[in-house]
This record gives C-alpha cells, sequence and structure tokens, in this order.
C-alpha cells in the first residue's frame, strides 16, 4: 500500500477521535473561548484577513460519543476582517475584547465580538513605541477587574496597558534589545518571558524589574532560536523550553538557571520558520507535553522518565494526517503553523497548517491499549 494509505489504516487504531476541515485561508492562531469555541484568523500580508469565531460540531462538544449529529462542520458564529496579517490572537476572558498583534506591528488591535450580531468589529489600537520593519509585539492578558495588555517587541519596550484606559501600568525600564519570542501570563501579579536567544525570565509585577532569569536554557545552544511556555502538573518541573534544532529543557522555575533536563527530539531537520515553534503542556494530563514547526507533524511526549543531559527521546504518539491527508498535491508537504490542546478532554487537540489544514485529533495512549 502507499504511506497514505497505510496510514489510513493505522488511524483506525491511533486515534479515538478525527475530524479534518479546510478553512478559507491558513492560521497561525488557534484561541479558545470555552471549551467549545475557538478564534482563528489569517496571516497573509497583501490581503484583508478574516478573524472567525467557530463553534466545534456538536460531536466535538459532548462528553461521550451518542451517535450521529446533524451538524459535523464547524460552524461560524461572528466574524471580521483586518487589514493587518494576525499572527497573535488573544481572547480577554470574561468579555467580548480580543487583541490582535502581526504586521505592519506599529499597533495592536482591540476587537469586540457583537452581543447582537455575527460582527467582530475594532474598538481602538494601542500604539507600539517600536516600529521595526520585519518584527510584531508578543502578547498576553491580564485577567482581571480591570483587563491590562502585556506587550513587547523587546525586553526594552516590555509594558502592560490597562484596555480601558490604555494607561501604562508597568514597564520594564531597561535597556535589553533581545527579542521576544514568547510572553504569557502566569497569574494576577506575574508573568513569564522568552526570548529567541533562549534567555528566560519571570517577572513579578509588584516590583521594579527584578526577573528571576537566565542567560539561556542549555549549554551549547548558539545559533538556536528558542520558545518556552510554562504549564504541566505538579510535581516536576513546569518550564519547556524548544529550540529550533529539536533541544528540549525542562526546567523548575524555583531555579530557572540550570535546567532539570535537556533531550533531542527526533526532528528531521531544523525548523524552516522558527516564528512556528509551539510547545504545549497538556492541561489534563501528567507530564505530557506537544511540540510542533518542525514539519507537517505534532509530536506528544511523556516527560516523567527524562533525566540529565543529551539524550535522544522518542515521542509518545506523532500525528501526521496534515501530511497524509493533503489533497492538493503539494510538492512541499504543509507546515504546522499551531496547535493547542483542548481545555477540558485530556487527549484532544487541535492543529492547523500551512495548507488551510485545520485537524481536531482524540489520540489513543497505546501503553494503555489491552
Amino acid at each position: 500500500m502507499e504511506p497514505a494509505e497505510d496510514w489510513l489504516v493505522e488511524s483506525l487504531r491511533l486515534y479515538q477521535d478525527f475530524h479534518a476541515f479546510d478553512l478559507s485561508a491558513a492560521t497561525r492562531v488557534l484561541e479558545w473561548i470555552g471549551d467549545k469555541g475557538i478564534f482563528v484568523a489569517g496571516y497573509e500580508s497583501s490581503k484583508k484577513n478574516e478573524i472567525l469565531h467557530l463553534m466545534l460540531p456538536l460531536r466535538l462538544s459532548v462528553k461521550e460519543n451518542q451517535g450521529l449529529f446533524p451538524e459535523r462542520d464547524f460552524k461560524v458564529r461572528h466574524g471580521g476582517f483586518s487589514d493587518k496579517s494576525v499572527f497573535d490572537l488573544k481572547y480577554v476572558p470574561d468579555t467580548r475584547l480580543l487583541v490582535t498583534s502581526g504586521l505592519p506591528g506599529c499597533y495592536l488591535q482591540v476587537w469586540q465580538v457583537a452581543e447582537d450580531s455575527d460582527v467582530i468589529k475594532t474598538v481602538s489600537t494601542i500604539a507600539v513605541n517600536e516600529q521595526e520593519e520585519n518584527l510584531w509585539p508578543r502578547v498576553a492578558i491580564f485577567s482581571s477587574m480591570t483587563p491590562g495588555v502585556l506587550h513587547g517587541v523587546r525586553l526594552s519596550s516590555l509594558k502592560i496597558v490597562d484596555l480601558e484606559s490604555q494607561k501604562t501600568t508597568y514597564t520594564s525600564g531597561v535597556s535589553d534589545s533581545e527579542e521576544l519570542s514568547s510572553l504569557q501570563v502566569l497569574d494576577a501579579d506575574t508573568f513569564a518571558f522568552c526570548c529567541t536567544s533562549g534567555q528566560l525570565g519571570l517577572v513579578d509585577t509588584r516590583q521594579k524589574w527584578a526577573p528571576l532569569k537566565n542567560d539561556s536554557p542549555c549549554s551549547g545552544c548558539g545559533g538556536e532560536r528558542w520558545c518556552a511556555e510554562a504549564g504541566g502538573r505538579d510535581p516536576g518541573p513546569s518550564i519547556a523550553s524548544l529550540g529550533s534544532n529539536g533541544q528540549l529543557c525542562l526546567i523548575d522555575p524555583r531555579d530557572i538557571v540550570h535546567p532539570v533536563s535537556s533531550v533531542q527530539c527526533p526532528v528531521s531537520a531544523p525548523s524552516p520558520d522558527p516564528e512556528l515553534l509551539r510547545v504545549t503542556w497538556a492541561p489534563g494530563l501528567d507530564r505530557c507535553l506537544a511540540i510542533s514547526g518542525f514539519d507537517g507533524t505534532v509530536q506528544i511526549y511523556d516527560v516523567t522518565s527524562w533525566d540529565g543531559t543529551g539524550s535522544q527521546v522518542k515521542p509518545l504518539f506523532t500525528h501526521r494526517g496534515h501530511i497524509f491527508l493533503d489533497g492538493d498535491g503539494m510538492d512541499t508537504p504543509p507546515l504546522i503553523t499551531t496547535h493547542t490542546w483542548h481545555p477540558c478532554k485530556p487527549r484532544t487537540l487541535l492543529s492547523a497548517a500551512s495548507d488551510a489544514s485545520l485537524h481536531v485529533w482524540d489520540w489513543v495512549d497505546i501503553r494503555a491499549s489491552p
């Protein structure tokens, strides 16, 4: 059989559930609103890009498989258009507001999801002082009675802006020109940052800029670009840092300077676009994480037994559906642009690729199979 046919046969054993959809354009955004809806947005530079609020099919919204449902595709709940490419989108919890970032990166856009219509419209912009041609601000949201937008292109430009008044409530106040790759709010007073160089930091906004930080996550990592995410479930290290050559470090936030472990993931080549690198912790599983951005696959790992440095590891599961379900006959397989875990279903993920495909899949842990 052909490799695609082999995979289709094997998928009956590998997946508890699997759904493939086609978007109108590729997305780098999969942002949850509750556990039944997501936002997607286009990122092309030469045209208007759609921002869509999609509702999952009923079959994916129930707790148990209850047979056939009339709606087997995503349903568009709201939509709007952006004149910019959308590289990041954050939903402001307990509101109808969204914040987007992209190119050109001279400002952030604040959007409102209409309550009485199907429109997503811009309501304001947040100015960004740094206007570098190919760089765009990273964004995270402080959710509180008065939500704040954390954003920055470099460490020197990091600030928190009150979403309502647009007053700056916190700044880094440093001259460090390190370029940021990701920002993540951890609680009401702290956030984490990761620079493309691999520098990590934890910041307490109740005091002046004095982050717990390292210079780089792992030794011998020159030339790599990095992203990171804090998460995981206790016990164990809770920061995962991923390099563009497939190096993955686990870090205990109590000792951010010394990685607990450093392993090499089996990637076929360095990431062709390090902007798409993504590492995510499973919210409903102990010590599981997923990585993407190297090719057309999403790899899932169980980090429980990782220890020391330099070891080669194997994924617990690899999603190859974007490669084998490519119906356009592309010479170059699609590249995963982003992925996310379902907030409630432990082994369900969504993944999007450069060919505008969107997959929802519930993988089987073959270790638990009889």
